[in-house]
């Protein structure tokens, strides 16, 4: 269950302002029909999650548990610079896709690849490596960018002028440097 529930904290933190939740709201500004958006969030989430957590678990089976301590203590702490650094979303992101897929594709398709080599994707990696509980943390993760995602669908710009991004930002690199710092010295605190 910690694996769920550090999961989804951490990605639905960490989506706050990414470039994901940015084409969220320009799909639904766009096509202004949440629901096709919401279940094309949902299916490209998890396609990609399950593969992101398929190579965590992966890595631990091919790196030793200190290579792995260091690994995971160094991504996590890796995480926590790039939580300051703010996402910017590129105009031709769903300009192509959008015509021939209908609202459910082009989200799924436009979701898929935004997610790819980001920030969420990475932290999945990192959590099922750190976990032994592959679909709780891809469950998680997948809540956590749900949770992120789908009131900006249905709330659009009133959410995004009332949250505080740079502090949500600062307070996740908060939560992963201190993962960092914790997986590190993990032997040292045993």
């Amino acid at each position: 269950m910690e694996a769920f529930l550090v999961s989804t904290s951490i990605v639905a933190l960490a989506e706050m302002g990414d470039k994901t939740q940015l084409l969220s709201l320009v799909l639904a500004a766009r096509f202004r029909r949440p629901w096709p958006i919401v279940a094309g969030i949902f299916v490209a989430t998890l396609f990609n999650h399950m593969l992101a957590g398929a190579v965590g678990a992966w890595v631990t089976t091919v790196l030793g548990p200190q290579a792995l301590r260091w690994g995971l203590g160094l991504s996590f702490i890796a995480m926590a610079a790039w939580m300051l650094i703010p996402d910017k979303l590129d105009e031709d992101d769903t300009a192509s896709a959008a015509p021939r897929l209908g609202v459910f594709g082009a989200t799924a398709l436009a979701f898929f690849l935004a997610e790819m080599g980001d920030k969420t994707q990475i932290a999945t990696i990192v959590l099922a490596a750190q976990y032994d509980a592959y679909l709780w943390v891809v469950a998680g993760t997948t809540l956590g960018m749900m949770l992120a995602n789908a009131p900006v669908v249905w709330l659009g710009e009133r959410i995004t002028r009332r949250v505080p991004i740079r502090a949500v930002h600062g307070v996740s690199a908060a939560i992963f440097l201190v993962l960092g710092v914790m997986t590190l010295l993990a032997p040292a605190l045993a």
